[in-house]
């Protein structure tokens, strides 16, 4: 309810209710827990072959098989249709009218996030889509209304929570062991010798004879053939938020499970191309984010392109600070508090890793059970990292209208 007032909730109840129907028919699609769960592949580069080359590995063991796979540029439709052995389509549409497909795998730049998922909705198939849920914040306010209305499970590709490590803090946090938490911190930073995401350029890439570049772009502003932006659109504002969607995301999912939190109240983005001042990329080298939440926390995020030397990742409370590691986290008490706590080390089970989170898919088609990353943490995400985007390239300090559930000056 943090993301609906009541007027709006009863104003969907009915919607809501008369959706309980076709939510029996999304699941009818899955006769039995145990029957082949059908997958359809929208997008086929590089992240996507990481999901199918998973999948593949899953077909016996999680009775699962993609069945149909689909990209603008006929050569990675290929190589993914010689993977996995679906059937290929070149317009996605084309693919949701497959009755025998299950759930969707979308894989493709954010700026075609929202349009793929509500059109996967609307044609009744669960939905697994690559982080960030959405390229804005309206977006993934649609998103969220479309998903409840159908019933339908989506799982947003913030892997991460697949790792047990966030809700097992979360506990520890509910329980008052770190006392109120004041600040959190974490980062995600790389480093780069020449310029930052400048991936390969594929020369055999013809638009026109194997590459449909206009429905590339989609709803992204009209542009001349470029194949800078389209073998490295994470450096493009109309593609992606750069760090902030494709890093931070990540991140910034982490502390929102561990701390219960929903919208951020405040937030500023600082930041710039700083080491790589000549590169053609828009998006910047360095960018870092801080978000004043309701009451507290406030969260930072970290990161470069130009610097790798982590920073903890930690939740700072007046009695504890907890600080997540490789193998889960511990919890030290601060020095007034020596006496009253100990030091606890939690195990993860799980990790970050994507046959955990298409298997959690997978049991909640099933089974009903509960999504590591559902729209609304999804929601969530996106927020915080456009919140930091939007100041950045205002120079603007911003703040949350919950009220509209939009962005606007402070």
């Amino acid at each position: 309810m943090d993301s609906y007032s009541r007027r709006k909730f009863l104003g969907t109840a009915a919607v809501l209710a008369g959706a309980s129907a076709m939510t029996a028919r999304s699941y009818s699609q899955v006769a039995g827990a145990g029957e082949r769960l059908r997958v359809g592949v929208i997008g086929c580069g590089g992240m996507a072959m990481g999901h199918m080359q998973t999948l593949v590995k899953m077909k016996e063991s999680d009775n699962v098989e993609i069945v149909a796979v689909c990209d603008i540029y006929d050569k990675r439709r290929a190589q993914a249709a010689q993977l996995t052995g679906g059937e290929q389509y070149k317009d996605y549409r084309a693919l949701l009218d497959n009755k025998n497909i299950d759930y969707v795998l979308i894989a493709t730049p954010e700026h075609w996030h929202a349009q793929m998922t509500l059109d996967a909705a609307d044609a009744r198939k669960h939905i697994y889509c690559e982080k960030p849920m959405t390229h804005t914040v309206e977006q993934s306010k649609k998103v969220v209304a479309r998903i409840r209305q159908t019933g339908l499970k989506m799982q947003v590709g913030v892997q991460g929570m697949s790792d047990d490590s966030y809700e097992a803090a979360n506990r520890y946090v509910r329980d008052g062991v770190l006392g109120k938490v004041v600040v959190a911190q974490i980062d995600y930073s790389r480093n780069h010798i020449g310029d930052y995401w400048a991936y390969a350029i594929d020369n055999d890439a013809r638009p026109g004879e194997n590459l449909d570049w206009k429905a590339w772009l989609g709803p992204a502003p009209k542009r001349d053939w470029d194949p800078e932006r389209y073998f490295r659109w994470r450096r493009y504002w109309d593609y992606s938020g750069g760090i902030a969607s494709d890093l931070f995301v990540h991140r910034v999912t982490r502390l929102i499970k561990a701390l219960n939190l929903t919208f951020p109240e405040y937030g500023t983005g600082t930041g710039g191309k700083f080491q790589f001042a000549d590169s053609i990329a828009e998006i910047p080298d360095t960018f870092n984010v801080m978000l004043d939440y309701p009451g507290g926390p406030t969260v930072l995020l970290i990161s470069s392109m130009a610097n790798d030397t982590p920073v903890e990742h930690t939740l700072r409370g007046h009695k504890a600070t907890l600080t997540f590691t490789r193998t889960g986290f511990t919890i030290k008490p601060q020095g007034q508090y020596a006496k009253e706590g100990k030091e606890i080390t939690h195990v993860k089970t799980g990790a970050e890793a994507l046959n955990l989170h298409h298997r959690n898919l997978h049991a909640a088609i099933r089974r009903n059970e509960p999504l590591k990353c559902d729209c609304m943490l999804g929601y969530y995400g996106v927020v915080a990292c456009e919140m930091g985007l939007q100041s950045y390239r205002r120079r603007q300090y911003v703040k949350w209208d919950r009220a509209k559930e939009r962005i606007v000056r402070a």
